[in-house]
């Protein structure tokens, strides 16, 4: 049956969710695109319900999908899947999802789970504010194989509907954690990572710098950038050289730059030769 209504109990639910008080309590949130819900289901997120308006979705890729994978679904009308949707000329199709995080604890569970785990790289944001930022990072994890991402204190949220669409669908392969700054400190204490923080002031070119596995690469958030305090906790501080008159560079460009060195310097050499 074809929901038509904007006032049904469940399509208001669902709208709910682009509200961070929403998601919070839920646990859900609303994923929508073709790229993105494709990634959700290809990658097995927990999906709630696939939201599904048939005159808008012609796309014969996302009806192969629907037609490979049994998932509930939620049948709208056009009117009603624009009443869901954040971005114009929507799609289509979306997805209620279940939030899935982890614990400080689960990292050290990862890593005695197996006798030779693999590589492990993960990225601590210190209080980012910026949803974009947090997805655009999300993506450049992804692309480097990296396995997650550690959340301190008081962040934006990675299921905002904007870290969502930088995100392009990357947030459903990371682990994300989410910790208090005096968690953090106290489980590093109990761990053999090695620890790089990226600082203005640092003595070391973020290039000269070795990223040896398991690691942790700290960044500070888009204003103060690392404190004291979270710099304590580095083995190793980088900076990026900059010639112009900007003082910093954007948070998601600077970790993507860290992330990137390391990702060349565990790559075979003659992938890189011209």
């Amino acid at each position: 049956m074809l929901i038509s209504s904007l006032q049904n109990p469940t399509i208001k639910q669902i709208r709910r969710l682009a509200q961070r008080k929403a998601r919070e309590q839920t646990g859900f949130f609303f994923a929508e695109g073709i790229r993105i819900v494709a990634e959700a289901i290809q990658l097995q997120a927990p999906i709630e319900t696939l939201v599904l308006a048939p005159d808008l979705l012609t796309s014969p890729f996302a009806q192969a999908l629907l037609q490979a994978h049994d998932l509930p679904r939620l049948p709208v009308t056009a009117e009603v899947f624009r009443s869901l949707a954040l971005k114009d000329n929507p799609q289509g199709l979306g997805a209620v999802v279940r939030q899935q995080w982890s614990d400080l604890s689960s990292i050290s569970q990862q890593r005695a789970a197996s006798s030779q785990p693999a590589p492990q790289c993960w990225v601590a944001l210190a209080s980012i504010q910026d949803p974009g930022n947090l997805g655009t990072i999300l993506r450049t994890c992804d692309a480097v194989g990296a396995t997650g991402l550690i959340l301190l204190d008081q962040t934006t949220d990675p299921y905002d509907p904007a870290a969502l669409r930088a995100s392009t669908g990357a947030i459903f392969g990371q682990t994300l954690v989410r910790a208090r700054f005096e968690d953090f400190a106290t489980w590093r204490a109990q761990q053999s990572f090695f620890f790089v923080g990226a600082a203005g002031a640092a003595p070391l070119d973020y290039r000269e710098a070795a990223y040896p596995f398991p690691l942790v690469i700290l960044m500070g958030s888009e204003r103060e950038g690392l404190t004291p305090s979270q710099q304590a906790l580095c083995d190793a501080l980088v900076r990026i050289p900059m010639v112009g008159r900007c003082d910093s560079l954007n948070l998601a460009v600077a970790t993507s730059l860290v992330l990137y060195e390391m990702f060349r310097q565990h790559q075979p050499k003659e992938r890189f030769s011209s």
